[in-house]
């Protein structure tokens, strides 16, 4: 069974996702800052599934984080079939008052450590030509965001990136998914501030649980691009046929405080 390495997996989606794959029998390389839940979830999936699992305590915020998780995984000689990049936060509020530091951090994490982890494993994958990636964008992705701008602009970089990396490697046994999950119930949104948004307030979210499962299953089938629950895909597609100044404004709208 193939080994995975999925990032931001102390919670939410990470965290189920790492669950759906233990459940597989698959072995696991669990990244993310909280060393101690990671530990947590270790010892859980190792007793429930019989896996192995090993855990590195990063911030992959930092430069050059992706290379030192990917020579760790070197040393160990733990090969990674499958590369899940779902490590990725967000910010609420207007741009010009938000804090300078934490939208860089945003960028290193949301683009620059994915684009880097995919760079490294892909290289692997080629010569075995074998492999699976799942980038974790949003439907944030098909369309900008005032209030989160900085997020939504990441999670486009994160589409796009993902659609031409598997196009160019197609032919090579290898497949690159872009799943773009809606709100969800996983933690996201309080970290981003955003609970008072009309776009979460009093709405029944899919849990991480729907989401990773879905998300693994078009992983594996090879989907390039995977958009969580039916209105959300109806949005995101709708979106090209709507006049863009149009888009911004509604989802401005919706991304505002409820009432």
């Amino acid at each position: 069974m193939a080994t995975a390495l999925i990032t931001g997996a102390s919670n939410g989606i990470g965290l189920e996702l790492a669950k759906v794959h233990a459940s597989k029998g698959g072995d696991l390389v669990l990244v993310a800052r909280n060393i101690a839940k990671l530990n947590e979830l270790k010892a859980e999936l190792e007793k429930q599934y019989q896996v192995k699992v090993y855990t590195i305590g990063k911030d992959l915020s930092a430069p050059n984080a992706a290379l030192e998780v990917y020579e760790e995984t070197k040393k160990q000689h733990i090969q990674i079939d499958y590369l899940i990049n779902n490590a990725g936060f967000g910010d609420f509020g207007m741009f010009v008052d938000l804090d300078w530091s934490k939208q860089l951090q945003m960028i290193n994490l949301n683009i620059t450590t994915l684009t880097h982890f995919t760079h490294l494993y892909l290289q692997d994958m080629v010569k075995r030509k074998s492999g699976k990636i799942m980038n974790v964008a949003s439907t944030a992705a098909f369309q900008s965001g005032p209030t989160m701008a900085v997020y939504y602009a990441t999670k486009a970089y994160v589409l796009s990136f993902s659609e031409a990396i598997d196009n160019e490697v197609s032919d090579k046994g290898i497949t690159v998914t872009a799943l773009c999950p809606g709100a969800t119930e996983s933690g996201f949104q309080a970290a981003a501030s955003m609970e008072e948004s009309a776009l979460v307030k009093g709405k029944k979210l899919p849990t991480s649980q729907a989401v990773a499962i879905y998300g693994y299953d078009a992983m594996l089938k090879g989907k390039t691009v995977a958009i969580h629950g039916f209105m959300n895909a109806v949005m995101a597609n709708s979106v090209r046929f709507t006049p863009r100044a149009l888009v911004v404004k509604i989802t401005r709208k919706l991304q505002d405080k409820a009432h």
